[in-house]
């Protein structure tokens, strides 16, 4: 039988890149890792961001979590989070820059990935009803925007150039 995939001259042959099965199929097994990439970036630099920002963690002043809190508690999806993080705005802050320092080792690293997506999925999700829930029209509100993207790598995992890749081959007695 003919393998029809794209042949381009010195990548491997007619098959494509080093054997496989031609470059829509390399970009198909790697088409995750620029979200992956993205996504890690993002959730490092935000966790590292508010830990190394001392007010963000104070109940009031600018720039704290308390102060944005309140600004968005009438206008949220759900104020009774929002209320349930005013009783401890500096433990809240806490919990999520370190949970999205996590997620974002997690996802670059590709290790847990589907549990680091759902963790980034879940902090995306309770700041769009609750601190972006009033941003209008919808779509100029960045925390959607993110759950949207978390959703291909909860249902995806890291397939490849990830821990979870490695874990699985030496589990099946191979390195793929």
């Amino acid at each position: 039988m003919r393998d029809h995939g794209l042949y381009v001259r010195g990548t491997g042959g007619p098959n494509g890149l080093n054997g496989s099965h031609g470059i829509g199929e390399l970009a198909r097994r790697h088409a995750l890792l620029p979200l992956r990439i993205f996504l890690g970036v993002t959730f490092v630099y935000a966790g590292l961001d508010k830990l190394t920002d001392s007010a963000f963690f104070h109940a009031s002043g600018p720039g704290s979590l308390g102060e944005t809190l309140h600004a968005v508690r009438d206008s949220s999806a759900i104020p009774a989070l929002v209320d349930l993080a005013l009783k401890s705005p500096g433990g809240f802050g806490y919990a999520i820059a370190v949970g999205e320092l996590l997620v974002g080792l997690g996802t670059l690293l590709g290790l847990w990935t589907r549990i680091a997506a759902l963790g980034g999925a879940l902090i995306s999700l309770s700041l769009w009803l609750t601190v972006s829930w009033q941003v209008e029209p919808y779509y100029l509100g960045n925390d959607l925007a993110y759950l949207m993207a978390w959703l291909p790598l909860l249902l995806a995992g890291a397939p490849t150039f990830s821990a979870d890749a490695l874990l699985r081959g030496r589990r099946r007695g191979s390195f793929r």
